[in-house]
């Protein structure tokens, strides 16, 4: 049995969904189907999920939405022509859509939840009902009915533990192939919430793994997953045919757009291989995302990169003599509800680095003032505009001289490195760089360890 996932791109049109249909069709073990909501149909197109953000957003600052929600309803009325779906579909989404809009808002979280998820909603009940016209037994479920329970942190829910064994109950055995959106559940109190974006990835993961499937089918628009991102190298050609889970989870971490970085762990605890494949061209056999793989040593199996970090760079005096003052810097940040991505530190100084969508002007003013009244630190600064690189690869493991020629590479491009870090696994190093240097400094790495090895 197999999970399937389509992205976006896979059911931003009719066309795009009659492509999902013979992917499905043409193997019986694909047996539920998980969708997002419609992507761009051309490069200045607007995804559904960007329209309906901005339909909440509208109605949060006190506006009319309803122009903004005929543009969410043009397209799902869109996909009913090309199938002849009944009229009735496309009223049943404008009504839902105003419903969910003229909702109680003042939680905002809990009410941008429900509209953003309306997008998967909607497109799963489209997609079944064009499954069902076309001749294919289909049928659409619900993720609050099928189980799909979600902690009350809006816009970044996580599964709750006993979620899986009622997905399981609810789903396993199903004669029709099951339509699923992705990207929301509900919580106990019955109040959709959504994983952070891109989270259709993280529903199909959690699918597969409450059903034991054979393999976590991921589709979206690429043959597979690129050693580093074409938009930054743009000669890019070959790309990879196997990966383990931990280098998966490293470079989507930074910036690995294919697939959502915290979808990778349901898959691991259920020893489940995922396959990233493209839905325009089914017949590629794609990446393979497994538990061990074969390793040359030294080889460099990817380069990822994210710009928008920044650093709060602190220093004392006989810093390391003082137990339990790291503890006490990063608890003034738990205090403020902000998740770190980094910590490096030496003797004297500790950074720690975030991303800066989470820390506006005002928080961070009042961190920093909490750093220097609690911790009677000698100096505390932010810098702005990093960018984080990772460099991954199994083959890095117990090999010398990867950091040499990385540092090597930088320094031949005029790349200063801000900040350099080696994971405990030893299978990545993390760079950090200044935003601006961030393609001159993926090219100099692509050029030392692929380019060179293609040549």
């Amino acid at each position: 049995m197999k999970v399937c996932k389509f992205g976006g791109s896979s059911v931003a049109n009719g066309e795009q969904i009659r492509k999902v249909m013979g992917v499905v069709a043409a193997d019986p073990a694909r047996r539920l189907v998980v969708v997002s909501a419609p992507g761009k149909r051309f490069a200045n197109d607007d995804k559904v999920t960007d329209l309906l953000i901005a339909c909440g957003k509208r109605v949060l600052a006190g506006g009319d939405a309803a122009a903004d929600a005929e543009k969410v309803v043009g397209r799902f009325e869109e996909i009913a022509r090309t199938f002849e779906l009944e009229d009735a579909l496309v009223e049943e989404v404008r009504r839902d859509l105003l419903r969910r809009l003229a909702q109680d808002t003042s939680h905002e979280g809990r009410y941008m939840d429900c509209i953003k998820a309306a997008g998967e909603d909607f497109a799963a009940r489209f997609v079944a009902a064009a499954f069902n016209k076309c001749g294919l037994s289909a049928v659409y479920v619900n993720p609050a009915e099928a189980g799909m329970l979600l902690s009350d942190e809006f816009g970044c829910a996580r599964l709750l533990p006993e979620a899986y064994e009622k997905l399981r109950a609810n789903l396993s055995g199903r004669k029709e192939i099951v339509i699923f959106p992705g990207f929301f559940g509900c919580t106990c109190s019955g109040d959709i919430a959504t994983f952070p974006r891109g989270g259709s990835d993280i529903t199909g993961a959690i699918l597969a793994a409450a059903l034991k499937a054979d393999v976590y089918e991921n589709f979206t628009d690429v043959d597979n997953v690129y050693p580093v991102d074409p938009r930054l190298v743009p000669e890019v050609s070959e790309g990879i045919a196997e990966m383990t889970y931990r280098e998966m989870r490293e470079l989507s971490y930074a910036g690995f757009g294919v697939f959502h970085d915290e979808a990778v762990q349901p898959a691991i605890e259920a020893n489940i291989p995922i396959n990233i494949r493209n839905t325009n061209n089914p017949d590629s056999p794609g990446t393979m995302v497994l538990v061990k793989r074969t390793v040359r040593p030294g080889r460099i199996l990817g380069i990822a990169s994210d710009a928008g970090f920044c650093t709060v760079y602190v220093s004392k005096y006989l810093m390391n003599r003082e137990v339990g003052f790291g503890r006490r810097l990063l608890q003034i940040f738990e205090e403020k509800n902000l998740s770190f991505e980094h910590a490096p530190s030496g003797i004297d100084n500790m950074s720690v680095i975030l991303r800066e969508s989470v820390f506006d002007k005002e928080v961070r003013d009042e961190v920093i003032d909490c750093i220097r009244k609690k911790l009677a630190v000698d100096q505390v600064s932010f810098e702005s505009g990093l960018a984080v690189i990772m460099v991954v690869g199994e083959g890095m493991r117990y090999t010398v001289g990867v950091a040499t020629r990385i540092t090597g590479a930088l320094a031949r491009a005029g790349v200063n490195i801000e900040m350099i870090n080696q994971g405990s696994s030893e299978i990545s190093v993390m760079l950090g760089v200044r935003a601006e240097k961030r393609q001159q400094a993926v090219r100099a790495l692509y050029d030392e360890f692929f380019a060179k090895h293609e040549a």
